[in-house]
């Protein structure tokens, strides 16, 4: 999850910095088309990877005894490559999809790099095949997502229901926290941004909320995953301690 959050932000990350300096905010056709490609493949590869990390999860605490069986470093490879490849394909399927459109008008794009969204609102041409494909494909990869999050954590509540010890149902659920905390806060915010009406659309809102995912979330993944380390558990609880006092 960290090389996805790293890819994906480097492929927006540096260009906007470079943009907000420069005269000339100018992409030539062949890097904005990299742009697009690149975000799309590791945005589509975190959201499957998410279930994975949730299937993981449940093979962990359902049954410790045979996890390094039922998850071996080969069953491991096998849905990383499987993530990846789905990434790879619905990247360059959008992508054809897009840059295929004539851009006739303007070519501004509103925006701080290459999007969906405000590459359509700039083409001439019909974008209505475009936009249910997105609506299709996308949802599709969101319900399964979605779907296998949620069927794991229900299985891995009823697990830890049978766990007899306070403390032993404390630790298996803390292993959780974490993971449900990336997985509400990125997959609420790609739902809100592209699972909406068009009547909704906001160019301004769009922006704000482009931003959170691509740059703010990788910033906080990490620290989120910190949280359950006991060195930054004791550094967090020596600054409560001092801001008491």
């Amino acid at each position: 999850m960290s090389f996805c959050d790293l890819c994906y932000s480097t492929a927006i990350g540096p260009r906007m910095l470079v943009d907000i300096f420069a005269k000339n905010k100018s992409i030539s056709f062949i890097g904005c088309v990299l742009q697009f490609y690149f975000f799309c493949s590791f945005i589509d590869a975190e959201c499957l990877l998410l279930a994975v990390m949730a299937f993981d999860r449940y093979m962990a605490i359902s049954n410790p005894l045979l996890y390094t069986v039922n998850m071996s470093s080969r069953i491991c490879y096998l849905l990383m490559f499987g993530v990846y490849v789905v990434g790879v394909v619905d990247a360059l399927l959008h992508s054809i999809l897009t840059f295929k459109l004539s851009f006739c008008g303007s070519n501004v794009i509103n925006h701080f790099f290459c999007d969906v969204p405000p590459l359509l609102l700039i083409s001439c041409s019909d974008t209505h095949v475009n936009e249910l494909v997105i609506f299709i494909e996308f949802g599709f990869i969101e319900i399964v997502t979605i779907s296998a999050v949620l069927i794991s954590y229900c299985y891995i509540f009823f697990s830890v229901l049978k766990i007899r010890s306070a403390e032993g149902r404390g630790k298996a659920f803390s292993t959780c926290i974490s993971h449900l905390i990336v997985v509400t806060i990125f997959q609420g915010t790609i739902l809100f941004m592209y699972i909406r009406p068009s009547s909704a659309y906001s160019l301004a809102q769009e922006k704000m909320t482009s931003l959170f995912y691509t740059l703010v979330i990788p910033m906080l993944n990490p620290l989120i995953y910190s949280l359950r380390n006991k060195d930054v558990k004791g550094a967090l609880g020596k600054l409560k301690n001092k801001l008491c006092s």
